[in-house]
């Protein structure tokens, strides 16, 4: 699969709230009560491991064995909180998201990669389908066009159906990205 340094930092900063409130409660038992509902909500959305385990982090343990079982987003997120806990300087920012111009290219290689029978590539496109999925709206529709994608199906007009104009663009800069992987 394509090495992807930006994907981690990608996955700190869409989550630097959250990996910013579990380090606050650990210090701050008092802060526990604002980041429960924020777990709640994590784990009616299906983030039931990344709960559990951001749990055994606020009861004290930190241990690797954290990490064991969890897929990337969990375990770069669960990795942010231990090292920020460390180190309080390397906490993701809080005033700065995901760059979503760098989305395209980085699902378009591991499509790219799937397509070239990367079998790592193909778990990781299920497990961000499946994320996606569970999100709803348009992620869930973006989701829903990785596997068409990564089986070499490029039909613009199929796959944007239903798809917001944000969600169009994204999907667009897919298969520009793609274009670009594709030998000449």
């Amino acid at each position: 699969m394509p090495n992807l340094p930006e994907r981690r930092e990608q996955i700190r900063r869409a989550h630097a709230r959250l990996i910013h409130m579990v380090v606050a409660a650990c210090q701050n038992p008092v802060e526990r009560k604002t980041l429960e509902p924020h777990l709640q909500t994590a784990a009616n959305n299906g983030w039931n491991e990344l709960v559990q385990v951001l749990r055994r982090i606020l009861s004290g343990q930190r241990d690797v064995a954290l990490l064991e079982g969890l897929d990337e987003e969990d375990r770069v997120i669960t990795e942010s909180v231990l090292s920020g806990l460390q180190d309080a300087h390397s906490l993701p920012p809080l005033d700065q998201g995901a760059d979503p111009s760098l989305a395209a290219p980085g699902i378009a290689s591991v499509i790219y990669a799937a397509r070239q029978g990367d079998t790592q590539a193909l778990v990781w496109l299920g497990q961000m389908a499946s994320q996606m999925e569970r999100a709803g709206g348009d992620m869930a529709r973006i989701g829903a066009a990785l596997g068409p994608l990564s089986r070499g199906q490029e039909d613009f007009t199929r796959l944007a159906r239903g798809m917001s104009t944000s969600a169009r663009q994204l999907l667009q800069g897919i298969l520009d990205e793609l274009a670009k992987l594709r030998p000449q």
